[in-house]
């Protein structure tokens, strides 16, 4: 039972962030890479006043795989960084917290560009 509970948390809290996401594209004259922006800023500010944890807890996978959990490491790495580092851990922080996800990021996009031919989207 505990495990159904986890698994229906992290379907409603990843579920209202893909509707937050839909809603803005329906609703508003939002472009997706402003959304995802938008979504990366909500993942460090959570973070920033301490709240991303305690929802993390909650949720779990619901909030840290969404791009809101990106932002989340983002703002985490650079905190991190800046108690160790001081001020320049502003800028190194972020990128060390989540350079694995952007590196397998580039190397995916780079291997599908080579399969695939890709088209820009006809208005």
């Amino acid at each position: 039972m505990e495990y159904f509970l986890t698994y229906l948390y992290v379907f409603l809290v990843g579920g209202f962030i893909c509707m937050l996401g839909q809603v803005l594209v329906i609703r508003t004259q939002m472009t997706t890479a402003r959304i995802l922006v938008t979504f990366v800023i909500l993942g460090v500010f959570l973070e920033a006043i301490g709240v991303y944890d305690y929802i993390f807890e909650f949720a779990k996978a619901g909030i840290s795989v969404p791009i809101v959990g990106f932002g989340a490491s983002l703002a985490k790495g650079a905190i991190s960084a800046v108690h160790s580092r001081g001020i320049l851990g502003i800028f190194t922080g972020g990128l060390e917290a989540t350079a694995g996800g952007i590196a397998a990021a580039v190397i995916f996009a780079f291997i599908f560009a080579l399969i695939f031919r890709p088209k820009t989207k006809k208005s």
